[in-house]
Formats: C-alpha cells, structure tokens, sequence
C-alpha cells in the first residue's frame, strides 16, 4: 500500500561560498592585527572592542568553512543525510561566541566609565578607518550568499557589525581628537555591544529553528496540504512534517490518501509525479517523502498525527 518518492539533496548552499569565505577570513586576520596593535598604540577601548569582535570573527569564520568543507563530504549508511547540519551547529557557536563578546565590551565599558584612560584620537581615526575600508569589502563578498546560507549569514552578520562598529569607532576617533572628550571611546564601545546583540539574536533563532525542526519559514502547511489534496486521486493527506535539514534545503514527508481506483490500476506512480512537481514548483521543496495509501490503511496507523 505504500510507496515512496525522493530527490535527494542538492549541495549546501554554504559550500557553494567556500572561497568567499577564505577571502574574507584573510581580511579579517589582516584587520584584527591592525586593530590589537592600533588599540596598544592609542589606548583605545574601542579599538580594542571591534579587535576582540575581530577575533570571535575569525573563529566563527574558520568554523564555517570547515563546517562547509565536512558538509560536502558524502552521505554514509551511519550519516544517512551526510554532515549538513554541521553547518547550523556552526552557526550556534558564532552566535554564542558573539553574545560574549558583546557582554564583555559592555564590562569593560563600565569600568573604563569611571576610569578614563588617555587616548590617541589621530591615531585612532587612521586605525578605525583601514578597519572600515577592510570590513566594507568582505560586506560585499558576503552579501550574496547571506541570503543562501546560515551559516554564510553568520559571517555577514559579523563581517556587517564589525564595519557599524568601525564607523562608531571613526566618530569617537573625530570627538576625541576635536574636543577632548575621552568618553567618547567608551561610548562607542557600547554602540558595538548594542549593535551585535540583535542580528547574533536572530542568527540564534534561525538556527535553533532549524535544529527544533520547526516548518521552514515562509512555508504554510496549510496551504502544502490544499495544494496536495487538489492533486487528482487524492482524498486526504496525514502526518504533514516540513523542516530545514540545513540552508537551502527543506524536507517535507507526509502520507497521501487516494482513491481505491488508482491503486488497483497501479497509477500510483503519476500521483507521485504530480505531488513532486506540485511541491517543487509552488514550494521549491525538491526532497519529498510521499507514502501513498488506501482509506482503510488509516486504521492501522500507530501514533498519526493530523
């Protein structure tokens, strides 16, 4: 009474960004080393702010591409699906390690409130700008795959905070070096902090999502299943699950009723078509699971859900 009916995977859509990645993660490198020694120089706690988001970038960079480089690796008999959710589990420790880095710029923040450390504004603004000019070009490699990938979003995300981070750290620089008020290095931190903590919440929750399995976003369950009962021969539908396995790649499994007649005649296999191309062109769902079955198939059904 049953029968089945998949496409398998395609390619993550971060693999695809690999290099782009590798690009950015050497400015990124460049750009930390410039800011550590640039902080030493000025005495900067900006600086020294967007260095340390600088460094969790370049951990959250490295485990992305090694991320990608496992998920391309192919699918086994223990690791049915291959290594693709490497990939969100990535995208986890860069919103973790982010959160962190957010909090302890804040710490800092406070302290140095009270405390006000003397501070190189020229040399600050000439190290803040090279920082800009650096983060604005991994923006542009990134921007396209930060709509493909989570994992690639990640990067952006950071890439994106690390340049409003620079443009806070310009305006401190120019407030320093034309008033005198060193506060102003203090207060750009806090910008930094403010900044990360938003996008790295929903980087988070997108990637929680996925792990939780939730329905994709922007894909209406409801609507899937009046799409599926409208296929001809099909008189109800059962056990409705749509999740990401990872970026770029929904998964839909459900159990599809049809009519004695289609059975009996074995046409099964052109509802199965119908249900593919249906899902694929109004979901662009490429990896379905369809098990077909007969009304009096219900009950024997252990567990269904609706």
């Amino acid at each position: 009474m049953g029968s089945g009916h998949s496409h398998g995977p395609s390619v993550s859509a971060g693999g695809a960004h690999r290099r782009t990645m590798l690009i950015v993660l050497a400015l990124t490198v460049s750009v930390l080393i410039a800011e550590v020694i640039g902080a030493s120089v000025t005495g900067s706690l900006a600086l020294l702010a967007d260095a340390g988001h600088m460094f969790t970038d370049v951990a959250g960079i490295s485990l992305a591409i090694l991320a990608v480089t496992f998920a391309s690796r192919p699918a086994t008999d223990a690791r049915t699906y291959g290594y693709y959710r490497l990939e969100i589990l990535a995208a986890v420790v860069n919103a973790v390690l982010l959160f962190g880095v957010a909090i302890f710029i804040l710490f800092e923040a406070w302290q140095r409130w009270f405390n006000e450390p003397k501070v190189e504004g020229g040399l600050m603004l000439a190290f803040a700008c090279v920082g800009l000019i650096a983060n604005g070009a991994g923006l542009v490699l990134l921007r396209k795959g930060s709509k493909e990938s989570l994992n690639v979003k990640g990067a952006y995300l950071e890439v994106l905070g690390d340049t409003l981070g620079s443009i806070a750290v310009i305006v401190a620089a120019i407030v320093i070096w034309s008033t005198g008020w060193l506060r102003a290095d203090v207060v750009a931190s806090v910008l930094v902090a403010l900044m990360i903590l938003p996008r790295t919440w929903n980087l988070l929750r997108e990637a929680i999502d996925v792990l939780l399995e939730a329905t994709p976003r922007g894909m209406d369950l409801a609507v899937v299943r009046k799409h599926i009962l409208e296929v001809p021969g099909v008189v109800g539908a059962h056990d409705l699950h749509a999740w990401t396995l990872t970026s770029g790649i929904p998964v839909l499994s459900v159990h599809v009723v049809v009519e004695d007649e289609i059975l009996n005649r074995g046409s099964s296999g052109q509802v199965l078509d119908a249900l593919s191309e249906c899902l694929h062109e109004h979901f662009d769902v490429e990896h379905c699971t369809f098990q077909l079955e007969a009304a009096e198939h219900a009950g024997h059904e252990i567990g269904a859900h609706p």
